[in-house]
């Protein structure tokens, strides 16, 4: 028992000691410390919710920036890619899928609800060139270097 002020009050670990689930609470621990590290919300059923952050990759070449994300199971109507003063954001939202049928599931890890990622933009990118594409859960964005930008080769002449 918890002493608050002068008043007894049950600790919440002496009221669920008899019915303990070791494993229910190993995965409680295991969710709170995932939540401490991401900073998502997680629901009492153990669905993440509220935001995550998409895995990204972004690559570089002569020619380009490349970004891949990964944003599974989402419609192209769910994704919005804005460019304003040099930041390209990137912003949508995924819905779990059987909301009615919540309670049949053991166990659900994968993230849903709204995202936000933010870019700032080299100045050497062509901004009205950007290109963006999704396919197979994968959101690839092709920002064009501008002209100047590419190295150029340079001819030697031998005499």
């Amino acid at each position: 028992m918890a002493r608050i002020g002068t008043q007894l009050a049950p600790s919440r670990q002496f009221r669920s000691l008899a019915m303990a689930d070791p494993f229910k609470e190993l995965f409680d621990l295991q969710r709170s410390l995932s939540n401490l590290f991401e900073g998502s919300k997680v629901s009492g059923e153990g669905t993440a919710l509220n935001t995550w952050t998409p895995a990204v990759d972004i690559y570089e070449d002569n020619e380009a920036f490349l970004l891949k994300l990964e944003l599974p199971e989402m419609n192209r109507d769910d994704i919005k890619v804005n460019l304003n003063e040099n930041v390209l954001s990137i912003s949508g939202e995924r819905r779990f899928e059987n909301e009615d049928k919540r309670d049949s599931y053991h166990r659900v890890e994968r993230s849903y609800g709204q995202f936000y990622r933010s870019f700032t933009l080299p100045p050497n990118v062509n901004a009205e060139a950007i290109n963006a594409e999704y396919q197979d859960g994968i959101l690839r964005l092709t920002l064009p270097k501008k002209e100047e930008a590419k190295p150029k080769q340079i001819s030697v002449n031998v005499k």
